[in-house]
């Protein structure tokens, strides 16, 4: 390539070079840079200011190749149960098998195309029909679409000005499911998950009980305590942790046989509580506990809050409590009903618009779409259960209340045994080995854990709508067939 000419600017008095085009050392789809125009070639600090720095062409055409590819190798293949569930490969090894460096010149297309193919190889395959490792609900092609939409379109939910459709989306969305809970006010926003959302509420409910908090801090505030089940998410004490409770100051109450607050514990950890000089101020139930599917009772536990004014619901807190009012967002005077402003209500600034995806599913399915789900969901759980029940080697914790269904696969050379500590420290290693085998075969993945006193077990829930009765066969012979020989 030859060298660069330095022409004068009229008008600037620095010389502007005029770049060639450069030569094609990779494929048609690989980086170009513009070249400015010879007469009107602006400089500032020798960066070249004319034209995009990136050819609009090649990167289309980079979009549509990865596009191909996604529809290939992840959409086309999702439900496909003759696909391994995931090709487990050890860190290190995968490390070499990546190429995860980040180079000071950019490469080609073709290069970067390769790299996708690998992310996805090695990638697991949470939309395979036998995957059951935690809760994903496996591929549903309307919010794939919807989430393909919302990337291209980069949209962050504050004001409505940048996001008009996400917000009046997000509004329809949190009313319909308040219509179904049966209030006729409330409010709401998406969160990325239910651990922010489990702080969220944490953080409403002390607002509410000292609302001085939010522009004096902690400091001069009583000890505050809050009240959870056992068996509650493990987010509630990252939460006290993070919001400066304190761990110490969740109280766990106890739970039922099958996992459910005792609300009678409930209510005696709150009167001890206050004889020791505390402050209740939050009870946080559960619906559908994590390991067990279990469903606190939620009448008497509001019965409970009621009579000692622990926090229930309390409308438009959202606001108050965590709006701070940026004169650069949320102006007042603006020429539309700043009301649809809602990003003065979260704790984020940018926020993802995610009920664009349940919005789009919803839309397509209908409510009766959604119910069916629900029902086939919960008839493949019963479907396993009577299924565990037959098969010699299989024992269930307990009858599940919801999709979760918790159970033992008890190998041949430990079924005459008696059920004594040998028993079951021998029992606690079967489940993590059968793990093992299942991820380097590819063939499955489902999760384990101990359990307050019971050894490793395997965890199944049921939620995926691609999931078939001959997956929940798959499921309990593939465990079978893997452990057998222990």
């Amino acid at each position: 390539m030859s060298s660069p000419q330095w022409p004068e600017t009229p008008g600037h008095g620095e010389p502007v070079p005029q770049l060639e085009p450069k030569a094609r050392v990779h494929s048609d789809i690989d980086r170009q840079e513009m070249v400015p125009n010879k007469k009107s070639a602006v400089l500032v600090d020798g960066v070249v200011l004319n034209g995009p720095t990136t050819n609009a062409k090649t990167g289309e055409k980079f979009v549509e190749e990865a596009c191909k590819l996604i529809m290939e190798e992840v959409v086309l293949k999702a439900t496909d149960i003759n696909e391994k569930v995931c090709e487990w490969q050890p860190p290190e090894q995968l490390k070499k098998l990546l190429d995860l460096e980040v180079r000071d010149t950019g490469e080609s297309h073709d290069r970067l195309l390769k790299l996708c193919q690998d992310v996805i190889r090695f990638s697991v395959k949470t939309n395979h029909p036998r995957f059951f490792n935690q809760l994903y609900a496996g591929l549903d092609y309307y919010s794939l679409a919807a989430r393909f939409m919302t990337e291209a379109l980069n949209p962050s939910i504050y004001t409505y000005e940048v996001s008009p459709v996400f917000l009046l989306v997000e509004e329809a969305v949190l009313k319909k499911m308040i219509e179904f809970i049966g209030w006729k006010e409330g409010d709401g926003i998406f969160n990325p998950g239910g651990s922010v959302s489990n702080m969220y509420a944490m953080n409403l409910a002390r607002y509410k009980y000292c609302p001085d908090i939010k522009e004096k801090g902690l400091f001069g505030l009583p000890r505050l305590t809050l009240f959870t089940s056992a068996e509650c998410h493990y987010s509630m004490k990252k939460a006290a942790s993070f919001l400066g409770i304190g761990t110490q100051n969740v109280c766990f109450v106890e739970t039922d046989g099958r996992g459910k607050m005792i609300p009678e514990e409930l209510e005696k950890q709150i009167w001890q509580a206050r004889e020791e000089g505390t402050m209740p101020f939050l009870v946080c139930a559960t619906s559908g506990t994590t390991v067990l599917g279990a469903f606190d009772p939620l009448d008497e536990i509001a019965d409970i809050c009621e009579r000692h004014g622990l926090w229930l619901h309390v409308d438009d807190l959202l606001k108050k409590c965590y709006s701070a009012k940026a004169s650069y967002l949320f102006q007042q005077d603006k020429f539309y009903d700043v009301s649809y402003d809602t990003g003065d209500k979260s704790i984020q600034c940018s926020r993802r618009p995610d009920a664009f995806k349940f919005w789009m599913t919803w839309k397509a399915l209908g409510t009766l779409g959604l119910e069916e789900r629900v029902n086939r969901a919960l008839a493949l759980s019963r479907y396993l259960v009577e299924e565990i029940k037959k098969r010699e080697g299989f024992k269930l914790l307990m009858e599940p209340e919801y999709a979760n269904i918790c159970f033992w696969y008890i190998p041949p050379s430990l079924r005459e045994m008696e059920e004594g500590p040998e028993f079951w420290e021998k029992l606690h290693l079967v489940a993590p080995a059968i793990k093992e085998r299942m991820m380097k075969k590819g063939s499955l993945m489902l999760g384990y854990q101990p359990h307050r006193g019971k050894v490793n077990f395997f965890r199944q829930v049921v939620i995926s709508p691609q999931v078939r009765r001959e997956d929940m066969d798959f499921l309990l012979d593939e465990i079978d067939l893997l452990g057998r020989d222990m």
